[in-house]
Formats: C-alpha cells, structure tokens, sequence
C-alpha cells in the first residue's frame, strides 16, 4: 500500500541530512520510493523553484509567491505524485503544503483561509499519510544557516519570520497529531535518526 510520507522544518533543521537518512532506511525496509521536493519535482517546478529561491528577485509580491508555490505543485502532484501514489509507491516529498501555510501563511500573512483554498483546488483530497517535522530551535537553525556560503532569497529572511514559520509548523504539529510525527531536531544527529528510526519502524509495521 502506497504512502505519502512529507518531511517539513524551518531553515537549518537538517532536512537534507535526514532525508538521506528516511530513504536509506526505507530502502532497506523493501519499499518502492520516489523521492522528490518541493517547490520542484517536475521540469517546470524546477524552473519555478529557481525563481523563488533567487536572492535577486526581492520585489515578489506575496500573492504572486503563493501562486507560483501553488502553481509549481499543481504540476508536481500531476506529473509525480498522484502518478506515483496509484503506482503503488511511496513518495517521499521535503516539503509540501504544509510549508506553504508556514512560509506565506504564517511567514508572509497571507490568511489560511485564501491559501486553503488554492489547497483544495490543486490538491482535492490528496493529504499526505504522516508528517515528519523536524522541529529546531530558530536561533540553532540560523546558526546552521549562517554556515552555508550561499543563502537563498528565504534563508535571508529576519528573525521574526523565521520565529513565526516554526509558531506555524508546531501549531499545525499540536492539531493533527495523528498525521504529525514531530522530532527534536537540534540534538547531536545520532539522537535524531534514532527517534527517525522509532517513527518510520512504526510506519513500516516492524
């Protein structure tokens, strides 16, 4: 039986690291994977992705951020995810909607109510099975962040966005705790994949 299995976190949670780490594991277990991001997936969400990203583009209004989001994951879910889910496969997504009512919700104040609907028209009944939220203090996760040689146009956001995104993920965490697995992201990596490794043993059924 097919899953949808999104990982979801503020900047510098480690998501990358952990995602290799989900997709070993699974692998192992004898699941048929598809793994894929968003915004991206597709040729054309890719494209998408790269104009979001980019730090030179620093006049996009809001709005056209949740629909270039929202167009990008119109493609995705046609041409990768739904093709994937009746295939039988389960798809292994960094980031999905999820992100959206953080990043341009909660991060931009676009109200939840306009971004449900996009939600409802480009998804229908498609909601991911579990969510795993790597969930990291900000001050931690810029840290990482400040690491890194090139930031992108989100990464360079101020703090209280970055305070607000998290407040929107573990208050989505706190409200659908059956499909939310929530994971404390800044302990030392070995302590992490071994509460990632408790989660997905349970979701495998082993």
């Amino acid at each position: 039986m097919s899953q949808f299995i999104t990982i979801e976190g503020g900047e510098g949670a480690g998501k990358t690291t952990n995602i290799h780490f989900i997709v070993d594991y699974l692998q192992q277990a004898g699941k048929d994977l598809v793994i894929t991001r968003e915004p991206g997936g597709t040729e054309i969400g890719e494209r998408l992705r790269a104009l979001l990203l980019d730090p030179d583009n620093k006049i996009i209004d809001s709005r056209t951020e949740l629909l270039l989001m929202f167009a990008a994951r119109a493609q995705h879910i046609a041409e990768v995810i739904k093709p994937a889910l009746a295939q039988g496969k389960w798809v292994i997504c960094d980031r999905f909607t999820d992100a959206t009512y953080a990043y341009q919700g909660a991060g931009r104040k676009i109200s939840r109510a306009d971004i449900a609907i996009l939600e409802q028209w480009v998804q229908a009944d498609l909601r991911p099975d579990i969510t795993i939220l790597l969930d990291v203090p900000v001050d931690i996760g810029l840290q990482r962040v400040n690491l890194r040689a090139d930031q992108d146009r989100f990464e360079q956001e101020k703090l209280q966005f970055f305070d607000s995104v998290r407040e929107a993920y573990l208050s989505m965490a706190k409200a659908e705790p059956k499909r939310f697995r929530v994971i404390d992201a800044s302990k030392p990596l070995a302590e992490v994949q071994a509460s990632l490794q408790a989660v997905l043993a349970k979701v495998c059924g082993t």
